[in-house]
C-alpha cells in the first residue's frame, strides 16, 4: 500500500486542529481525505470523483471538493479544504474548469496529481470562445484558454480520461495494480455501451439543432452530430444578450426546435422566459457537475441515460 504519509506531521497536525478539520464528508461517505489505511484521493468535483470510486473500489478514499448541489464553476478552495488536499495520496481534477482548484494543486505538495485534461484531447466550441474559460486566462495555461472542458458528457473521452487515471493509481499504489486494472477495463466497457446507445439513439431524428442554457454539451454534440445552441457561455450564471435571445428565438423557428433545455443546479429562469416568448417546451439536459435530490439518477450512467431520452424527445427521434 502506498500511503504517502501515515503520521500528520505537527505543523499539519496543528493547522488541522486550529481549522477543525475534523471529519469530512466524502462523495462516497467514507471519512476524512487524509491519513486513513487506504489510498486517499480528493477529486475536484462529481465526474472526478465518480471515476475515483469507479476505478479505485475498496481501496480508495475518495473525498469531493465540490459539495453535491453546489455549482463547480463558482466553487472557491477554503483553508479547510486546503489542509485536506495537503493530506491527501492523490488529486483527480479537470484544470482550466475551476481556477481556484488549479491554484490550490499547484501549491500543494501532493505526490499524484492528475490532470484529466491531459488525458484526452480539449477543443474551442463555438459559443464558450471567450466565456469562463475565458476570463480565467491569467490561471490557465495559454494553450487551454477558451477551451471547452466539459469532456465527462462525451463517453468516449471520459473513457479515454478513466483510462489514465487506472494507469495512475496502478502507478501510485502498485500493491492494488491488477484491481485498479480490472475495474478500469469494466468502467471503460460500460462507457463504450454508452456511446453506442447514445449513437443509435440519436442517429435518426427530426432536427439536429438543441437549445441550452449552459454550453457545457459541445463535446456531446460533435460526438453524435447534432448543433448545440448555448444561450449562455461556459459559465451558466452569465446572462444572453438581448440579440442572442432574438437570434435563439428565430433559429428555433427555422430549424424545428421544440424545446429549451436548463439544468438542474441554475435557476431556469432564462430559459423559461425564451421557451414562452418562442413558444417552446422547456426540459432538462443535466451537464453532470453534481448529482442531488432533482438529479434525474443515482450517478452518471443513470443520468447520462435520462439525458439521452430528453434529447430523443425534444429531437424527434424516429
Amino acid at each position: 500500500m502506498n500511503v504517502r504519509r501515515q503520521h500528520i506531521s505537527g505543523i499539519a497536525l496543528a493547522a488541522v486542529t486550529a481549522l477543525g478539520l475534523g471529519t469530512l464528508t466524502a462523495c462516497s461517505g467514507a471519512s476524512a481525505a487524509g491519513n486513513t489505511d487506504k489510498f486517499d484521493v480528493v477529486a475536484s468535483f462529481y465526474p472526478m470523483a465518480f471515476l475515483a470510486e469507479q476505478i479505485g473500489g475498496d481501496h480508495v478514499n475518495v473525498s469531493s471538493l465540490t459539495e453535491p448541489g453546489q455549482e463547480p464553476h463558482d466553487l472557491e478552495i477554503s483553508a479547510k479544504q486546503t489542509a485536506q488536499l495537503q493530506e491527501s495520496d492523490a488529486v483527480l481534477y479537470l484544470k482550466n474548469l475551476q481556477p481556484s482548484v488549479d491554484d490550490a494543486v499547484a501549491q500543494s505538495e501532493v505526490k499524484t496529481k492528475i490532470d484529466a485534461a491531459s488525458l484526452t484531447t480539449l477543443e474551442k466550441h463555438g459559443n464558450e470562445v471567450g466565456g469562463h474559460a475565458a476570463e480565467h486566462d491569467d490561471h490557465a495555461n495559454e494553450e487551454l484558454a477558451g477551451l471547452d472542458p466539459h469532456i465527462w458528457l462525451d463517453p468516449v473521452r471520459y473513457a479515454q480520461v478513466a483510462e489514465g487515471v487506472g494507469k495512475a493509481f496502478e502507478k501510485a499504489d502498485p500493491d492494488h495494480a491488477a484491481d485498479y486494472k480490472k475495474n478500469t477495463a469494466a468502467l471503460v466497457k460500460r462507457l463504450d455501451g454508452l456511446n453506442i446507445q447514445f449513437k443509435d439513439g440519436l442517429a435518426d431524428t427530426r432536427t439536429k439543432v438543441f437549445i441550452t442554457t449552459h454550453a457545457a454539451f459541445g463535446y456531446l454534440a460533435e460526438r453524435y452530430g447534432l448543433t448545440e445552441e448555448a444561450i449562455n457561455g461556459l459559465d451558466p450564471e452569465s446572462e444572453p444578450s438581448a440579440n442572442r435571445v432574438r437570434d435563439l428565438e428565430k433559429m428555433a423557428k427555422a430549424d424545428g426546435v421544440t424545446t429549451v433545455f436548463y439544468e438542474t443546479l441554475v435557476s431556469d429562469k432564462t430559459a423559461k422566459t425564451i421557451a414562452s416568448d418562442a413558444d417552446l417546451k422547456t426540459d432538462v439536459l443535466d451537464p453532470i457537475e453534481g448529482i442531488t435530490a432533482k438529479s434525474k439518477g443515482d450517478d452518471y450512467f443513470q443520468v447520462m441515460e435520462s439525458n439521452l431520452k430528453a434529447l430523443q424527445s425534444a429531437l424527434g427521434a424516429k
